[in-house]
């Protein structure tokens, strides 16, 4: 007989998919939804960024002084600025460690929720894993899908090393995540990534 992938009787937290040795369309199936990859056309905003020179500014004349090889580094001084940022934009309610609990397999807390006219899961990636980030990023877009109460049709969400941030979707219509292929890379897609965030917030 098959070994269940996650047996009835064990609660799990969103970080123990992080460790899963399961693959991601496995973990996904499980939960009645599928899986894939591929260039994903995301919206992008075309709001003025007067302050994005300044924040650039302070990343080139500090990051050269900081050492950056903690996740609490990475966290407070590469993803907390440009979250700011888009705070200061969108006035996006901006929570951090928000425990979302749905059921013994969905529970356990929210890196980054930002919340506007729509959704955004911010997850930093442990020990620089950005692919069991996505497992952990996977599970919590359909714990969040469960729990909303509104029409949204598309969710985002995104795993970040502080240097490199990439993308899912949740189509909650077709029940699909969709892993987008392309990285963005700070600081030199910075202005890209602040304004897919934005527009993703403002959608």
């Amino acid at each position: 007989m098959k070994k269940p992938l996650f047996p009835e009787n064990i609660a799990y937290t969103f970080s123990d998919f992080f460790k899963s040795n399961a693959y991601l369309d496995e973990i996904t199936e499980y939960f009645g939804y599928s899986f894939e990859i591929k260039n994903y056309p995301l919206p992008r905003s075309t709001a003025e960024l007067t302050e994005l020179p300044i924040l650039l500014r302070h990343w080139e004349e500090s990051l050269p002084y900081i050492s950056l090889n903690n996740e609490m580094a990475k966290r407070e001084f590469l993803i907390a600025p440009l979250l700011l940022e888009v705070v200061r934009h969108t006035h996006a309610k901006l929570k951090s460690e928000f425990i979302l609990e749905i059921s013994d397999k969905l529970k356990g807390s929210l890196d980054y929720l930002l919340q506007g006219k729509n959704n955004f899961l911010v997850i930093e990636a442990k020990n620089g894993d950005l692919d069991q980030a996505t497992k952990q990023l996977a599970v919590q877009l359909i714990a969040l899908h469960q729990w909303l109460e509104n029409d949204k049709t598309i969710l985002y969400g995104a795993v970040s090393i502080g240097k490199i941030w990439q993308f899912c979707i949740l189509d909650t219509v077709n029940k699909k995540i969709t892993q987008d292929s392309y990285l963005f890379r700070v600081p030199t897609d910075v202005e890209d990534l602040l304004r897919t965030i934005i527009a993703i917030l403002e959608s």
